[in-house]
């Protein structure tokens, strides 16, 4: 009993994603951390979503040790952990294989700013990491998608937490967030954006990004200082 709350919000989580039809099958998974224990559960793995239950959480340790739970947890657990160690202010990390998200990943290409919808929820492209080397995937894969992550966000210069996802090349996206909730979110939007963007390009093949101006106002009225989007409550 003592992870109830941990299991039911991650329950939820994944099964948010399941209703919004990003996920199929297995295809997915989603976790939430409890900074303060030091856990966090995520789903277990090849369980399917219509038998998934919210006792079926896994809890596991930083250092990928289950804590608690009878079934194997996600194949992509240490992705997460990864995340969760480097992106100290993050509570929830999504993962899945949502189409439009990973077509542009198989394609190798980040997302461009091409519209103010995408301009409403970042000022840069959606970054899309290298391919991985073959020493990286006959080590610790899992893992090591954690890191090409977090390198790619060194070597870019940027912040985890105006950028909150990232597509991983040849496999698919990943979206984090100050909640699981928000990760949810994120992964809702970045399918959206990676949708638009597709049908941009094929509506217009030499479409170029929308200017730093129209980006700037975009962004900022919703989440700058003096931001007036939304209301004041």
């Amino acid at each position: 009993m003592r992870y109830k709350e941990l299991k039911e919000i991650t329950w939820r989580c994944n099964m948010e994603l399941w209703h919004q039809r990003l996920i199929i099958y297995t295809f997915g998974n989603a976790s939430t951390i409890d900074r303060d224990q030091g856990v966090f559960a995520i789903k277990p793995s090849g369980v399917p979503y219509e038998k998934l239950k919210a006792k079926d959480m896994v809890i596991v340790d930083l250092d990928n040790r289950t804590v608690e739970g009878k079934l194997r947890y996600s194949s992509d657990t240490k992705t997460h952990s990864v995340l969760y160690k480097n992106f100290s202010q993050i509570g929830g990390v999504v993962h899945t294989h949502s189409p439009y998200s990973v077509a542009w990943a198989q394609a190798k290409r980040s997302i461009p700013v091409l519209g103010t919808t995408h301009a409403d929820h970042l000022t840069h492209e959606v970054p899309c990491t290298e391919v991985m080397s073959n020493e990286m995937i006959k080590g610790d894969y899992e893992e090591e998608t954690g890191n090409q992550i977090i390198e790619t966000f060194k070597k870019q210069k940027l912040t985890y937490k105006e950028i909150e996802m990232v597509l991983v090349a040849c496999h698919g996206p990943f979206t984090w967030g100050s909640t699981p909730e928000k990760a949810v979110y994120n992964s809702i939007v970045l399918e959206e954006l990676a949708k638009m963007a597709l049908y941009t390009f094929l509506i217009n093949p030499e479409i170029k990004e929308i200017k730093k101006e129209l980006i700037d106002k975009h962004y900022f009225r919703k989440h700058g200082k003096n931001s007036y989007y939304g209301q004041n409550t």
